[in-house]
């Protein structure tokens, strides 16, 4: 699963994001915004006000959401990577 955190320096919600991530053992990359204009744009343009805007396979959503962080995680237990991995059909 990819799971993207778009951030901004001294951000308490981008950090509380990235501890309850990293406490349910969900990896994710991070982006930080001011270093990546076009991506900010990008992401302004598609209605995200505030960050952290988190990207998963499945959802997206800006702020600190620990409902949504506590769902992803339970998702992933119940949904192991190999399950979604695309399979190859021999005929």
């Amino acid at each position: 699963m990819t799971v993207t955190v778009f951030t901004k320096p001294r951000c308490p919600q981008c950090e509380a994001t990235k501890r309850q991530l990293t406490r349910a053992n969900i990896a994710f990359e991070t982006v930080d915004l001011t270093e990546n204009p076009s991506t900010l744009e990008q992401l302004t343009q598609a209605g995200f006000r505030q960050a952290p805007v988190v990207i998963t396979p499945d959802a997206s959503w800006s702020g600190y959401r620990p409902d949504l962080i506590k769902q992803l995680a339970v998702n992933a237990v119940e949904t192991p990577a190999d399950a979604t991995a695309p399979q190859t059909v021999l005929a």
